[in-house]
């Protein structure tokens, strides 16, 4: 269901950031990714937290201590409602006077943006709060329900970008508080469903632990320190283009990180199904099964991002051609770029995971996040003098790779993970589904001559490629039987229904 969850996720979203782009225009666009684009960033600044939390809560559940979750589950809450005051007290001073000065905005649209901002903080607050909830759902591993709320969720933002079609009034604002209403009403939805599935989900009764409250905090504030770190150096990247570059390079880098984003989530919701599964092992002590889904899940998350990714990296011109109508000048190439950052740090999500399970983040964020702000920094020097926007890309992709190294060696320290088995079991495997899918795909590319029905026909044959290398290279052994088995049970079913 995650998979169903995501293609039409994908789809919609993509559709939304198009029509919205439309509706917009490319400067209202471009401010809204500045300054609104605040409640995107930390709405994955919010997801990450749940995924922090949920650490807690799937460990208890492999423990099989319901008390244990009943505490969690109100200290956590405790957590959030706090953490939800002192961010909306920062937004609403600090971050507003950070808008009011520092930003370059279009003199007629001051008003607007100010608007706009309210209401992406209270946005964000809305979506913080859902983050003990989302966690409890995916600690039980009720992915249908997750997927479910999803789908909901972005159906009603693709209603609102309609909905602004037809509305005489200034758009801007207007998005910004449509978008506060879906973002409530999907809190709602979490809260009641907890309520009615899960007994340690309840408002009668707080349990207080004050150990664990002490654990959550070092945990949860090393980690948001790590997020804090992704989500400035993303902003403030948005930000240093805002300032160096025209609006036009805001809004291209707005689509390409919208783009990788959208990808990325097949190698996310994957890796959201390990989550509990590697957690738990670790909590019970089943080392061997928690590497076996480390090295397997790391090899699966890249297959999932790159089966998609080569086609669009392929046929980039095209597919924007065909998806805006209005294509901004630097999108291609800074889409192609966070296209192949994404990459790297899509087969690094199974190693984050296992980083979480021992419960000691300080070494792992401070270094990781250290390096997101040298990011930011380094980036900032490059653009001072003189280098073109898209570097900022490029430095954003060294950095990762350099990441990704440093984030193996530190798992390997804390979990005692094999490198050298890492390497070769599933480094080796991915380079080379990389390099003969892409030499193939790009050799039929150079043979068929460029038209929207070739180009689409190029796609399919790229993702055709990429599947047989990704089953063959990728997959070892008991996958693949497992993979022919549930094909064959599928066939099965559809045949069964047909009759």
């Amino acid at each position: 269901m995650l998979y169903i969850r995501q293609i039409l996720v994908l789809l919609v979203s993509l559709y939304t950031v198009r029509i919205t782009l439309d509706v917009l225009g490319v400067e209202d666009f471009g401010l809204y990714n500045v300054v609104g684009g605040i409640v995107l960033l930390l709405s994955f600044l919010s997801g990450t937290m749940a995924s922090a939390t949920q650490r807690f809560f799937s460990f208890a559940l492999g423990e099989n201590d319901f008390e244990k979750l009943k505490r969690t589950f109100s200290v956590n809450l405790i957590f959030y409602l706090v953490l939800g005051l002192i961010s909306l007290v920062l937004l609403e001073t600090l971050g507003i006077w950070y808008i009011k000065n520092k930003l370059i905005i279009p003199f007629e649209r001051y008003d607007a943006v100010i608007y706009l901002y309210h209401f992406s903080t209270i946005s964000f607050i809305a979506t913080l709060l859902t983050a003990p909830f989302t966690a409890i759902i995916i600690a039980h591993e009720d992915m249908r329900i997750y997927a479910y709320v999803a789908i909901v969720e972005v159906l009603l933002k693709l209603g609102v970008v309609f909905l602004l079609i037809y509305v005489v009034a200034d758009k801007l604002p207007l998005y910004g508080f449509l978008i506060f209403l879906v973002t409530f009403l999907n809190l709602l939805i979490y809260i009641i469903i907890c309520l009615k599935k899960y007994n340690e989900c309840q408002f009668k009764r707080y349990y207080w632990d004050k150990k664990l409250f002490k654990q959550i905090l070092n945990y949860t504030g090393w980690t948001l320190f790590g997020q804090l770190s992704t989500v400035f150096r993303t902003h403030a990247v948005t930000i240093l283009l805002n300032q160096s570059f025209s609006p036009i390079a805001v809004a291209s880098r707005a689509i390409a990180t919208n783009i990788s984003g959208r990808i990325n989530m097949f190698a996310s919701s994957f890796n959201l199904g390990l989550y509990p599964s590697i957690i738990k092992s670790y909590s019970s002590g089943n080392k061997d099964r928690m590497f076996e889904l480390i090295f397997n899940g790391s090899k699966l998350t890249f297959s999932l991002m790159w089966i998609f990714a080569l086609p669009l990296l392929i046929e980039m011109e095209t597919i924007l051609g065909l998806w805006l109508k209005e294509v901004p000048e630097f999108a291609i190439l800074f889409t192609r770029l966070a296209l192949i950052e994404s990459l790297i740090v899509s087969i690094s999500l199974p190693l984050t995971t296992a980083a979480r399970a021992p419960g000691n983040m300080k070494q792992y964020e401070l270094i990781l996040g250290c390096m997101q702000i040298l990011i930011f920094f380094t980036s900032w020097i490059f653009v001072s003098i003189g280098y073109p926007a898209y570097s900022v890309f490029i430095i954003a992709i060294i950095f990762n790779f350099m990441m990704f190294i440093v984030r193996l060696y530190i798992v390997s320290n804390l979990i005692g993970i094999n490198v050298n088995h890492y390497l070769k079991q599933v480094l080796f495997p991915v380079i080379m589904i990389i390099f003969i899918s892409a030499v193939l795909s790009f050799c039929v590319d150079f043979i068929i001559k460029e038209s929207i029905i070739l180009s689409i026909l190029n796609s399919f044959i790229s993702f055709l490629i990429t599947s047989i290398c990704i089953y063959f290279i990728g997959l070892n052994r008991s996958l693949r039987l497992k993979v022919n088995n549930q094909i064959r049970i599928k066939v099965f079913k559809l045949i069964k229904s047909n009759n």
